[in-house]
């Protein structure tokens, strides 16, 4: 019985080194260690996605908590200015408690407090637009000229309905903009899927493909970015790029479960066009700020030519 147990934990000491072994290589597997980041070079258009975690107000301390927030909100101010973007699509840029009016954004209002060359789009009214979900863009440079949202649910045009399986409201915005010194005009939307049901990822790109489709096939210069909870190469994105648009991979990880551990490959994604060539990128920021993370995703970005900066 005595050799039996030895043979029992020599064998469970075998198979937790293996497992850490595996874990370890994954871990340096989808990372980037390159976290220098240049300014975009020429006329090229930098876009960013970053999940940012929504704040719970009610809640003085403890994960995401207003005190949690006090903590992480110079950092995440710190990975925005490093970001050096034209376009940052947020996700999870929310502030809320039970029975909240949705007027109050935290993470919104800070950062454009902090950093007076960028505005904001896609927001408004919490009863008429979902403000979750924004764009920050650089003035000097863009104008936008329209935005608007639908929901992944069968009454996507109603504001907050539940998705396909009853679970929470999840949405997509977007926003029309145009380059003050050359005229180009383009669509960014903004995605965020649910993560735990694959059959709502799949119905809700199914949506989001057929909401595209007609500006793609009209000519239309379209961005799609954001938080898809699912990996490069998957049946999600497959459907999404049935649109139009092509996913340029996004090399490591960008959820890092809050600990800085990569494990899996990017869920976070950016795609384009074929009339916009890619500059650079997509590139990962994998990096602490202050000693801290910001948040639980890492931001992802690429520079981008349109079609005037390519003739």
């Amino acid at each position: 019985m005595k050799r039996f147990l030895l043979r029992l934990l020599r064998g469970g000491m075998a198979v937790f080194a293996l497992v850490t072994l595996v874990a370890c290589a994954l871990h340096v597997t989808n990372s980037d260690s390159d976290v220098s980041v240049q300014a975009p070079e020429g006329d090229a258009l930098r876009i960013a996605s970053y999940n940012v975690h929504y704040i719970i107000l009610g809640q003085e301390t403890g994960a995401w908590s207003v005190g949690d927030w006090d903590r992480r909100k110079a950092p995440l101010d710190k990975a925005f200015k490093a970001l050096r973007a034209d376009i940052v699509a947020f996700q999870e840029m929310e502030s809320f408690q039970r029975g909240s009016d949705g007027s109050v954004n935290l993470a919104r209002d800070y950062l454009l407090d902090q950093n007076s060359e960028y505005s904001v789009t896609a927001t408004g009214d919490w009863r008429e637009f979902p403000s979750t979900q924004p764009f920050f863009y650089l003035k000097k440079r863009l104008q936008p000229l329209e935005q608007g949202w639908f929901f992944f649910s069968e009454t996507p045009d109603v504001i907050y309905s539940r998705t396909f399986n009853g679970s929470y409201p999840a949405f997509a915005s977007w926003a029309r903009f145009e380059d003050r010194d050359t005229g180009d005009r383009f669509r960014v939307v903004n995605v965020h899927f649910e993560y735990s049901s694959r059959s709502n990822r799949r119905l809700s790109a199914e949506l989001v493909r057929d909401r595209l489709t007609p500006w793609t096939e009209a000519g239309e210069t379209v961005f799609l970015v954001g938080d898809l909870n699912a990996l490069h190469g998957s049946r999600t994105m497959d459907i999404l790029e049935e649109s139009g648009v092509r996913f340029d991979q996004t090399p490591g990880a960008t959820y890092y479960l809050n600990r800085g551990v990569h494990l899996i490959g990017a869920i976070d994604h950016l795609s384009r066009t074929p009339d916009v060539d890619l500059a650079a990128g997509p590139v990962v920021l994998q990096e602490k700020f202050d000693g801290e993370w910001p948040s639980d995703h890492h931001p992802v970005y690429a520079d981008y030519l349109l079609p005037s900066a390519q003739k």
